[in-house]
């Protein structure tokens, strides 16, 4: 659960770099993760897809790419971040809030939403949303970081909270924002603590796919 002002003056502040940074500090990697989720949602065959929290649009792109038939809308409630998404040529671009989504029940055949469920402000509110707009059978897809069993925890977290605002900071000129968002990974719920969430807000037969050795993951739960 988060601040939502607090989280929207952050990205507006870093969107302009924030691409070029996730890629730095991921070493590329992101973008393999990216193209895992797309794969997992193309074998639905959807003919539409909402990409919710799409910042940069990085992930409706990669849907779109796999999906190449499907209609892909992307969302955001942070107006810069969309302005960054408009470059890649996306044509379905909205502001909306994950926590109160202005759409149709059943309104898509699948939803993704990669790094940005954390950052909502009610993270149960948000899935029951996504839960909602989602025709029953469609996937709902979450991609995000989490933290990996030891020992690669022990590394990890050095470089979560020593590393990583420090190059980001350098990258964009905006440590705080990267301070929170390595403080919010530690307190997102990740494994089986996000299969229990997903199961509470009405998401069925779901399951998780490590990533990188634990330091991401997807989730898969059927509306």
């Amino acid at each position: 659960m988060q601040d939502p002002e607090f989280v929207h003056g952050a990205f507006a502040k870093i969107a302009g770099r924030y691409v070029v940074t996730n890629h730095v500090l991921s070493l590329g990697i992101d973008i393999l993760w990216r193209k895992e989720v797309a794969k997992i949602v193309a074998g639905y065959h959807p003919e539409s897809v909402l990409d919710l929290a799409t910042g940069s649009g990085d992930l409706a792109e990669a849907v779109a790419h796999a999906s190449p038939d499907a209609r892909v809308v992307g969302a955001d409630f942070c107006e810069p971040m969309l302005e960054e998404a408009r470059r890649k040529g996306l044509p379905e671009l909205v502001v909306a809030d994950g926590t109160d989504l202005f759409f149709d029940t059943d309104s898509f055949d699948a939803l993704t939403v990669g790094f940005g469920l954390r950052n909502m402000s009610c993270w149960p509110t948000a899935l029951k949303e996504m839960r909602r707009v989602v025709r029953p059978g469609g996937p709902v897809v979450v991609l995000d970081f989490s933290i990996p069993k030891p020992p690669l925890s022990v590394f990890y977290r050095s470089y979560l909270h020593n590393v990583m605002p420090r190059v980001a900071g350098v990258l964009t000129g905006q440590r705080e924002a990267y301070q929170y968002l390595s403080g919010s990974i530690e307190k997102f719920p990740s494994g089986d603590a996000m299969l229990e969430l997903f199961a509470d807000c009405g998401l069925r037969d779901a399951y998780h796919r490590p990533l990188s050795g634990g330091i991401a993951a997807i989730y898969v739960g059927i509306a």
